[in-house]
Order: C-alpha cells, then structure tokens, then sequence
C-alpha cells in the first residue's frame, strides 16, 4: 500500500498540490486518507509540501505548517487567507480507468437476445 502512494505523491508537480485523500484515492486506496499521511510521515525524498487537508488547508501544526506554506509560496502556490487556492492549483490525477472482466465461454451479446 506504501509504495503506490509514494509512487503517487511523486507525481505531484511543482505548484500544485492535492489532498490527502485525492493521493489514497489515485493510488488506489480511496477512503485511506490517513494512510497517506502515514507514507508521508514514514518516507523521506517525498514532496511532503505539496499535500494539504481536505479544502486546501494546511493541517500541519506550529512551524511545520509554516515551512509547508513558505515551501508552496516559493513554488507559486497561492493563498485565500489559510488555505491553498484549490480552483487553481490542485492537481488532479488521471482517471484510473475499471479493469474490464471477461467471463469465461461468454458468448456475443447480439447472439443472447430473442428475435
């Protein structure tokens, strides 16, 4: 589980940003929100900056809110007040698209219906 959300928090480019429910919910985990601040918290090299709370907000208490919001400022991330402009800079990830089953001796659809 680990590994495909820090596959995910990297592809979060420079000035955006995401939740931390989008990033579980891209890497396949929807509903683990508190499994991506977990990868954060357990992994190093992450662009841990660029993944606020829920509506923008930086959930960070003290100075490592401060340093996560001065680290978005520097990339061109801006701000309404406490939380980051999500209109304008959430990234959103690609759709992952349903993996299409296919049962076994399944015959055509047009050879199923009665004339």
């Amino acid at each position: 589980m680990l590994p495909r959300i820090r596959a995910t928090i990297l592809k979060i480019p420079r000035g955006k940003v995401s939740t931390y429910g989008a990033v579980a919910c891209a890497a396949g985990f929807p509903g683990a929100a508190r499994q991506a601040v977990r990868a954060l918290h357990q992994s190093h090299g992450l662009p841990w900056h660029r993944v606020v709370a829920a509506g923008g907000r930086i959930a960070l208490p003290g100075e490592h809110g401060f340093e996560q919001r001065f680290r978005l400022e520097a990339e061109g991330v801006k701000f309404s007040g406490r939380k980051v402009r999500m209109a304008e800079f959430e990234f959103k990830f690609a759709k992952r698209s349903a993996p299409s089953v296919k049962r076994k001796n399944q015959k055509p659809r047009a050879a199923n219906r009665k004339k």
